[in-house]
């Protein structure tokens, strides 16, 4: 960036700046949210909540395939895979 634009974009580093931190903050969320330890103690407490009586079993059945589907995703690389495929591989 040169001196010109660095002087002319300077009224807009204050709305730059909290759009960075907001994205980092998003971030940070979706990863603490999809955390297995995290969603485990969430369907831990569930559980608790249908024993105590405080929810009834079809919202259960709901937040618990939720939940189910969060641990599911996080486990399924998303990525490309390093295995060879069965055509490129050598027999020796």
């Amino acid at each position: 960036m040169g001196i010109v634009s660095g002087l002319l974009l300077l009224p807009l580093a204050p709305v730059r700046g909290t759009a960075w931190i907001a994205d980092h903050l998003l971030q940070e969320a979706r990863r603490q949210a999809h955390d297995p330890r995290a969603v485990q103690a969430r369907l831990a407490a569930l559980n608790r909540a249908l024993d105590e009586g405080a929810i009834d079993e079809a919202a259960f059945e709901r937040e618990e395939e939720r939940l189910l589907t969060l641990l599911e995703r996080r486990g399924r690389p998303t990525g490309p895979t390093t295995t060879t495929s069965p055509a490129r591989r050598r027999h020796v």
